[in-house]
């Protein structure tokens, strides 16, 4: 049974975080940190999981674990590492941003995208999580950058739930500014670009394109709806192809011929991918839940592959239909 605890438990990604280890068949979540929480129940904070676990907030570190979630603020896994020696045995998963670009204090930390590193993720010891945002724009091009078929600049837009913002509101954040609202933010100059454009690079290293990325603030608490489109010589039936030999063997890509809606995929740790085409243009629609496969249900994909576990171990989870 792997032993698994948590830094920062208290913010939305960290309680679905919670809930899936809580449930998970091979692992024992051992302690949850929280210094301005410590001595709560956890279901006083996330109130969903009245009745499901005894655990409370703990401000002391337990180090008798196997691996380590961060769940903390931008800024502050890179501090926590900074001020806490963590034994090496312990394998951490990162939820932040603080290391998609690089290690830190003799850590290599392995992108974790499991569909573009699943060989390094099965023999990491310290893996870096995706953002939200670039991992549905991600899943919609590695089949184009992987095939080196990216021509020229790629245009993304692309609509987040509040959840996407963390749980403390700020006043274009709060759910009742957002509440039947809608407005744009960080037009071509969103953070994720940083990791998208890396990625893309890897697997295609002499596309000279850019990515122009319109991330918009949506009216609901949950969910990525990303809408990429760019040039192509491929026709539909050779896109399809392409797309279904990149994933064949991916267990949480969904290629659908029926035009998607984000409810397809909420409380899951799906993407679901559709294709179209308008004459050289090719539409690619990516579809995510920001707190499962954007955040905690990618983290637990990941853990199932560095310890050898069935990737989709504790992860077949019904989205929300109605």
């Amino acid at each position: 049974m792997i032993k698994a605890g948590i830094i920062g438990g208290t913010g939305y990604a960290a309680g679905e975080l919670i809930r899936i280890l809580l449930n998970h068949p091979s692992c024992n979540l051992v302690f949850i940190h929280s210094n301005s929480q410590a001595g709560h129940k956890i279901s006083e904070i996330h109130e969903d999981l009245i009745e499901e676990t005894s655990l409370v907030f703990e401000s002391d570190l337990n180090f008798d674990i196997d691996v380590l979630f961060l769940c903390t603020h931008s800024g502050e896994s890179r501090k926590f590492l900074e001020e806490n020696t963590i034994p090496e045995r312990i394998c951490i998963i990162d939820i932040s941003e603080d290391f998609r670009m690089e290690g830190a204090f003799g850590r290599k930390f392995i992108y974790g995208l499991p569909e573009l590193n699943r060989s390094l993720i099965r023999q990491a010891k310290n893996i870096a999580n995706p953002g939200c945002f670039a991992t549905a724009i991600e899943l919609a091009l590695l089949p184009l950058a992987a095939a080196k078929k990216l021509q020229d600049s790629i245009h993304v837009s692309a609509i987040t739930g509040s959840t996407g913002a963390g749980k403390i509101p700020s006043e274009t954040t709060h759910h009742s500014w957002r509440s039947g609202n809608i407005s744009i933010y960080n037009p071509f100059k969103h953070r994720h670009l940083r990791e998208i454009n890396n990625t893309m690079r890897i697997l295609h290293s002499h596309w000279q394109g850019k990515i122009h990325f319109l991330p918009f603030r949506g009216n609901f608490t949950r969910g990525i709806f990303a809408a990429c489109y760019c040039r192509t010589d491929l026709n539909l039936d050779e896109l399809r192809i392409l797309y279904q030999e990149y994933y064949s063997a991916q267990p949480f890509v969904v290629l659908t011929d029926r035009n998607p809606h984000l409810k397809q995929v909420i409380n899951t740790n799906k993407c679901i991918l559709y294709l179209d085409t308008y004459d050289d243009i090719v539409l690619i629609i990516s579809i995510i839940d920001n707190l499962i496969k954007g955040a905690s249900g990618q983290a637990i994909q990941n853990m199932n592959l560095m310890f050898d576990l069935k990737e989709d171990s504790g992860l077949r989870l019904k989205p929300v239909a109605l």
